[in-house]
């Protein structure tokens, strides 16, 4: 269930998602939280990678998506969520998707699955830096999507940015996307301001355990 990728980096294969869990110099930190179904197999797979629910300090989220953010509610902590500035307001229940929009419009059907957590959300904007890892703003995939950089750990967390298909990166698709044009200028963005890492986590597919940072510049000069 956990996988090791590297010294403290751990991936949790969630079956249809992927979550992560990284020791960040001692703070504990989850990427991402699969569906509301997804809470058990989360708490297994941090303590298969040694620690409890209990331990983690904070949870980085990619971006607001049914199977990003589900299990946020089920888990027995009360670490504070970090999300982009657009997601984090329909996260907490404040704002909800854009139905004009056919990527909102299928967040509006599949929201009424997802419970917003208890835990304090903190909003991130493009430049921020929680702990080693430094925010990347990249929508596209949704209007807040934020990429997680860690220079020190070498591990780039993209969420649905991207997605791994036969080996390759591959940009997030039209039909779940809020805008195919953004993702494209936010993965070339990325790849030009990126700091050079190793590990590549993606929302979808297997991760990378080594030339990230090379991985994600080919996907850039592909499109």
């Amino acid at each position: 269930m956990a996988t090791e990728l590297a010294d403290g980096l751990w991936w949790f294969d969630l079956g249809n998602v992927n979550s992560f869990l990284a020791d960040d110099d001692g703070d504990l930190t989850l990427i991402d939280a699969g569906t509301p179904f997804d809470s058990g197999d989360i708490a297994r797979g941090v303590s298969e990678a040694g620690y409890s629910v209990d331990d983690i300090d904070r949870v980085l989220l990619t971006h607001y998506d049914f199977d990003h953010v589900g299990a946020l509610a089920r888990l027995p902590f009360e670490a504070p969520v970090f999300a982009g500035k657009a997601d984090a307001p329909i996260l907490s229940g404040s704002e909800t998707p854009d139905w004009r929009n056919h990527k909102g419009a299928l967040q509006r059907v599949v929201g009424s699955l997802v419970s917003a957590p208890e835990s304090e959300i903190r909003s991130v904007e493009d430049g921020d830096e929680i702990g080693s890892f430094t925010a990347y703003s990249t929508p596209g995939h949704s209007p807040g999507h934020i990429a997680y950089i860690s220079e020190p750990l070498g591990v780039a967390f993209l969420g649905d940015l991207v997605m791994e298909s036969h080996g390759e990166l591959k940009p997030s698709s039209w039909a779940m996307s809020y805008d195919t044009d953004d993702v494209r200028d936010s993965i070339v963005s990325l790849a030009e301001r990126a700091p050079d890492f190793e590990v590549v986590g993606m929302g979808h597919g297997v991760p990378f355990v080594r030339d990230g940072s090379a991985r994600l510049q080919e996907l850039a000069e592909r499109l």
